[in-house]
């Protein structure tokens, strides 16, 4: 089964799922189903939006809440951490606007600004409203070049063996990482 066909069959609720989890593969995939007529292009906005904002809010508000627990306190001892908080403590606005689009830091800037005093309906309108500009960009870019990514794509991946194959390596990945940085 091709990653077509899962968002096909699931629908919107999988581009919601996946721009929750995985980001602009998954949206711009999505953009790619809109070119061929499968989603609506407003529908694939809203789930791609409302994806990204929920997971969003969910490490900023785990931010919050853990700030004082001993695994936030190892994570933000991460370069990628220090780096989030330094451009948070330049510009907020423009940072919790940007961050999604800044690679190497979409996923650790909601939980470093969770750690910060910025209120946290402040965060959820700036957040919001990225999460739409964002949206409408990735799903815009699979639309446009739908065909030239779709020709990219099918020579690249052919079947969901290799899919799967490339699911289990990097399984295997996190799981040897999370060994050796346990040891």
């Amino acid at each position: 089964m091709t990653i077509e066909i899962l968002i096909a069959r699931y629908g919107l609720a999988a581009l919601f799922l996946g721009a929750g989890l995985e980001g602009e593969t998954m949206v711009v995939l999505g953009g790619i189903m809109v070119q061929r007529g499968t989603f609506p292009f407003v529908g694939a906005v809203l789930a791609a939006a409302a994806g990204s904002f929920v997971a969003d809010q969910l490490f900023f508000a785990g931010g919050r809440r853990f700030r004082d627990h001993p695994r936030v306190r190892r994570v933000s001892a991460r370069p990628a951490f220090a780096r989030a908080l330094r451009a948070f403590d330049r510009h907020p606005t423009l940072f919790v606007f940007a961050f999604r689009f800044l690679y190497g830091l979409r996923t650790v800037s909601p939980v470093a600004i969770g750690t910060t005093r910025l209120p946290t309906a402040r965060f959820m309108a700036l957040n919001g409203t990225a999460a739409l500009v964002w949206a409408t960009v990735f799903v815009s870019i699979g639309y446009w070049f739908g065909h030239g990514l779709t020709a990219a794509i099918g020579r690249w991946l052919p079947s969901w063996q290799v899919l799967a194959g490339g699911g289990i390596a990097v399984v295997a990945a996190l799981v040897t990482g999370w060994l050796v940085r346990r040891r």
